[in-house]
């Protein structure tokens, strides 16, 4: 009878949290309610720290190279492609970087607005690959705890953008972050095609500054919002945890510039696999210091 009542209470107060939600974006996959994807993500934590390494422990490691080169150049056209959808839904067709609300109207460009972050949402799903990988390829030394949770946590709080605020001043972060991609995963795409083509990735020594001007861009931008006298930006609660989010980040990615560069040595290489590749923004499927096993 206790049990009952709890129940009774969760579904009164999921239903009136619920009442909040974009009905536009309510039958789209995957956004009925965060179970589906409470499950996939479940899934993904157990296969990747649990049953994947238990069924490769005594298999050899699985040749990934071509696949490798495949997902990472799908993954920089994806990205490119979000990028097109952002800029030309809000980013850079009239949004001012400033306070820029959710428009909830069914406008083609509002729907193509949220439908650019549903499919961000999406992507994030498909970059769970990345540490599929690790596992198939028994780089087990990899699968840190943080990169683990980063890619568990991206796709279950996106649920909630895309769900309630899809669009707006909370989007800032995902073009930066498709921007990145494009940057990293073509690299990774290019490493994994072999040396004859490292002629070409002169510009590695720029992937640590890349990640902090995007972590510097992300906060500067969102906080903004704590400055101004006038934003009824819809939810704040999401400024506060990209906020947030920005500013660990910067803080990981400025340690180990301090430690790695302004001391003038490297890490030892268990701390880069910790520090560099992991505190990342997911896009590693690579070991730490740039150089992708082959």
């Amino acid at each position: 009878m206790e049990f009952d009542n709890i129940k009774s209470s969760a579904a009164l107060i999921y239903d009136e949290f619920i009442q909040n939600a974009d009905s536009r974006t309510g039958n789209w996959f995957l956004m009925s309610s965060p179970l589906p994807q409470t499950i996939i993500i479940a899934a993904y934590i157990y296969f990747v720290t649990s049953l994947g390494p238990r069924i490769m422990e005594n298999r050899k490691a699985f040749d990934l190279k071509g696949v490798l080169i495949v997902y990472n150049f799908s993954v920089v056209l994806l990205s490119l492609y979000m990028i097109y959808e952002f800029v030309m839904s809000g980013w850079g067709t009239g949004y001012s970087f400033r306070c820029d609300l959710v428009d909830y109207s069914d406008s083609p460009q509002a729907m193509r607005m949220a439908a650019t972050c549903w499919l961000y949402y999406f992507s994030k799903f498909i970059e769970m690959l990345d540490t599929v990988f690790f596992v198939l390829r028994k780089k087990n030394s990899q699968v840190t705890f943080l990169h683990v949770y980063h890619h568990s946590i991206m796709p279950f709080t996106w649920w909630f953008g895309v769900r309630f605020a899809p669009g707006g001043l909370g989007t800032f972060h995902a073009l930066l972050n498709c921007i990145v991609h494009v940057i990293m995963y073509s690299y990774y795409g290019l490493t994994a095609m072999g040396p004859n083509y490292q002629k070409y990735l002169w510009w590695k020594k720029y992937l640590t500054t890349i990640q902090l001007i995007q972590f510097v861009m992300v906060t500067s931008h969102i906080s903004q919002y704590f400055f101004m006298k006038d934003c009824p930006y819809q939810f704040p609660i999401f400024v506060y945890i990209i906020g947030l989010y920005g500013v660990i980040f910067l803080f990981l990615f400025l340690n180990f510039w301090y430690h790695a560069y302004t001391k003038g040595k490297r890490l030892p290489k268990v701390l880069q696999a910790q520090t560099w590749a992991h505190h990342t923004n997911g896009v590693m499927n690579g070991n730490a210091s740039h150089e992708k096993d082959e």
